[in-house]
This record gives C-alpha cells, structure tokens and sequence, in this order.
C-alpha cells in the first residue's frame, strides 16, 4: 500500500518519514541556498537549512503479505507540480501540521479534498509551539469532522505508527463504506 506524507514546508515530513522506515530512507534534501531566498518562508524554522526537492521514501513491513511504502512530498509551492504522480495509487495522506504556522497546511488540505484522497490531519509536536485543541484545529482548518485529526510527534516511532493505523484504518473504512453504497 501506498501512503503520501504532505503538508507544508518544514512541517516535518522528511522526520516522519525517516522515523518509521525499516531501511534506510531515500532523501532528496538539499541544502538551501541564497537561491531560496525571498522564495521559501523560514519564518517558524529559522534554522533550517536543507530542504526536499523531490520526495522522501521509506517502506514499512507488516507482515509477508502487507508492505506500506512511504512518499514524502516537498513542501514549497514550487514543487507541487510533482504532488499528483507522488499521489497516483494511494491509499491515503497523512497531511502533517505545525501549530506555529497552521496556515501552511491548507494547500496540502485542499489538495486530498478536491481528489478524495482520503486522509488524516496530524499535528506534529514540535518543542515550545503552541498546543491547540483538536476541535478548534478542525475548525480552523475546515477539516469535515469524519477526517481524524491527532498529534504526533514525528521523532517517536510509536506516534508514527499510530498515525499510519489511523490513516489506514480510515481508508479502509471510507472503502467498505463505498462498497456497501455502491
């Protein structure tokens, strides 16, 4: 199964990825350059210096017969134009959100909305950003209540994994619902 982790820039994707894979993920960080100046909004992570520029992959065993493999997308807005080949086939998104700049995760949002991709909103736990209530989150971001949102901390294998279950566990549920409709 395939399973896409989009959200904003910085928001912690490359981590989320990362923290769960069973190999050694496949990055495609670079460093920022003066080339990104004025171009990506370092405000809320001043110290980052390397960036995505196509996708992250990791890949997670469940057993012989069930592999979950992982596709980070890149934040920026200018490298969107890769989202819709990182999303052929999935089963769903986790879309990761930052508290300290909510508003970045609306595109990421928008874009599983107006594809039906199912997925879920993960706030992601970062040290010293501001804890949210979940419903005022789903609020703010206009998130149909029958979309799970929760908090992980990308670092922490047992958050991943719990946002992985819930994700698919959604997925699966939106599926037995189509067919029982249709």
């Amino acid at each position: 199964m395939k399973i896409v982790v989009a959200g904003g820039f910085g928001v912690g994707k490359t981590t989320f990825v990362g923290t769960i894979s069973e190999i050694t993920p496949l990055r495609t960080e670079e460093i920022m350059t003066a080339a990104s100046a004025g171009v990506d909004d370092l405000s809320g992570v001043p110290d980052k210096i390397t960036t995505t520029v196509a996708m992250d992959f990791g890949r997670i065993g469940i057993d012989e017969t069930l592999i979950l493999y992982l596709f980070g997308t890149p934040g920026q807005d200018r490298f969107w134009f890769m989202w819709d080949e990182l999303c052929r086939g999935a089963i769903g998104a986790v879309v990761l959100a930052d508290t300290r700049r909510l508003g970045d995760c609306f595109a990421a949002v928008d874009y599983m909305d107006s594809r039906g991709l199912p997925y879920v909103v993960v706030l992601n736990v970062f040290d010293g950003a501001p804890r949210h209530d979940l419903a005022e989150v789903r609020h703010a971001l206009r998130v149909p209540d029958h979309v799970p949102v929760l908090r992980c901390d990308a670092r922490n294998r047992d958050d991943v994994r719990h946002a992985l279950v819930e994700l698919v566990q959604y997925a699966l549920r939106l599926r037995d619902r189509s067919t029982a409709d249709g």
